[in-house]
């Protein structure tokens, strides 16, 4: 992926942990690969928590450095790509300060990308101040989850953002659709023959989306206690992967096509009754417990976090999807954090054999199936029955691997790499579309205001666990249940 486009990245929350961790990580690693990013690319942070470029420069080496490169750094790549950085202090509080940007900005050359990793309540602010000084013109603005707290405030954000810039301007972020499973997700489903027919009601049985994490509330208790896990990873994440799953065929990879066919999907999904929400999705809050040896509290007693807050830490939910290929086929969501490994992944189970003449382990649910693993290493692999060596027809589970890095030489990008580059070049693909963000807040608000109405508490399960014993009866009504596997 090679580029002339000159860009002007603008940063904003130059010094926030997500640009410590991956923005100026992966703007890194895309100069180190060489012709990636145009030589004459500028990177402007904007903070004001460092007083000039030279105290930036020192809080990028001491902070952003111990992020990059698994395989070490190379000084000569990072000494020039410390050369590429420009820094302005604002005080995002004041629009004043913007003219300030603006003339920081005017001579630099290329496409302006402004990337908000900020809090959503600064996201009009910033806007607004962008277009107060006129910087809004022809620029690219990239918008950080989450986009609101439901249906109403994600529609005052868009229409206000809307107001300012258009909507071939906008990237909404969501770094999993970056991830480099997910993309040959798509080259398996629509580059190959073997798996397309396969890919529907008749052949499939159920399909499992997970994200889990061992990794609490951190020092965010504050911001999650007001969030929880459906607005924070349901929304967004796991109904873009299902729609990514699910889609139809697109009649070609440019934006629309593909965008157009992830929102038919997300329009397909089966609304839930209000009576039905206890049967078809589960929450949890974690209790105290041990993660890999080490106690952990509880989420009640984590700083920010209220003492009786019933806020869920744990989702898990059946999905069904009304169109002709998926209809009866069930999709179950799960995330949460506390739980037993940090894994995201999506399990294809595929139907038993209609009669075997080779015993009962022939028809098992989940026999056959494909596992796209997106963290924490990166695989797809497909699941058979193979006979066992020796005497007799004993079946065992045998599995296929697809190393991609095995076949070929060059590593794999890194999502937040792969997005940015995206956005200097214009390419909208991988970003959600408005209408898409408002048919998954339509489908997730009766859940959300049910949880609200009943004020029941969320069920409780241990820290280091998979989660409330409820998730688990939920599959075994389907007579399947979650894959569990070591890494």
């Amino acid at each position: 992926m090679q580029t002339d486009s000159s860009f002007t990245f603008v940063l904003f929350g130059g010094t926030g942990d997500l640009s410590m961790r991956k923005i100026l990580p992966a703007l890194y690693e895309a100069h180190r690969a060489g012709g990636m990013l145009a030589d004459s690319g500028k990177i402007v942070a904007v903070a004001r928590h460092a007083a000039d470029r030279g105290e930036y420069i020192q809080w990028v080496n001491e902070h952003v450095k111990p992020h990059v490169s698994k395989n070490g750094v190379d000084e000569t790549a990072w000494s020039s790509f410390l050369e590429r950085i420009e820094f302005v202090k604002i005080d995002l509080g004041n629009p004043e300060d913007f003219a300030l940007l603006r003339d920081a900005v005017k001579d630099l050359p290329g496409i302006r990308v402004f990337y908000l990793a900020t809090g959503p309540s600064l996201f009009v602010p910033i806007c607004r101040a962008l277009a107060s000084v006129g910087l809004n013109e022809n620029a690219r603005i990239v918008l950080e989850k989450p986009l609101g707290y439901d249906l109403k405030s994600s529609n005052a954000i868009n229409d206000a953002v809307g107001e300012i810039f258009a909507e071939e301007q906008i990237y909404r972020i969501d770094h999993y659709l970056g991830k480099e499973p997910v993309q040959n997700l798509l080259a398996l489903r629509f580059g190959n023959a073997l798996f397309e027919p396969l890919w529907r009601r008749e052949w499939v049985e159920s399909i499992q989306i997970t994200i889990a994490e061992e990794l609490g509330v951190e020092a965010r208790g504050d911001f999650y206690d007001n969030t929880g896990a459906l607005r924070d990873m349901v929304q967004n994440h796991l109904l873009q992967l299902l729609s990514i799953v699910a889609m139809e065929p697109p009649h070609s990879m440019d934006s629309d096509s593909v965008r157009d066919e992830k929102l038919r999907v997300l329009r397909a999904l089966k609304p839930i009754n209000p009576l039905d929400i206890g049967k078809v999705a589960v929450r949890g809050q974690y209790h105290s417990g041990v993660i890999r040896g080490n106690a952990v509290p509880a989420y009640a007693t984590e700083p920010g976090v209220k003492p009786n807050s019933t806020t869920e830490t744990f989702v898990a939910l059946k999905v069904e999807i009304e169109n002709w290929r998926w209809a009866g086929v069930p999709f179950f969501l799960r995330t949460g954090k506390r739980l037993a490994d940090r894994v995201a992944e999506i399990v294809v189970n595929f139907r038993a054999v209609p009669h075997s003449a080779l015993g009962a382990s022939a028809l098992r649910a989940g026999a056959n199936r494909l596992v796209i693993r997106l963290q924490p290493n990166e695989t797809i692999r497909l699941y058979c029955l193979a006979k066992q060596p020796g005497e007799g027809m004993n079946l065992a589970s045998v599995h296929l691997d697809l190393a991609f890095d095995q076949f070929f030489r060059e590593g794999q990008m890194e999502a937040y790499q792969r997005l940015l580059l995206d956005v200097i070049n214009g390419r909208l693909a991988l970003f959600v579309r408005r209408d898409e963000q408002e048919a998954a807040w339509r489908w997730v608000e009766p859940i959300l205001n049910e949880w609200k109405a009943s004020n029941k508490p969320p069920k409780p399960y241990a820290a280091g666990t998979w989660g409330p014993a409820a998730a688990s009866a939920m599959l075994a009504q389907h007579g399947t249940c979650w894959l569990e596997e070591e890494n």
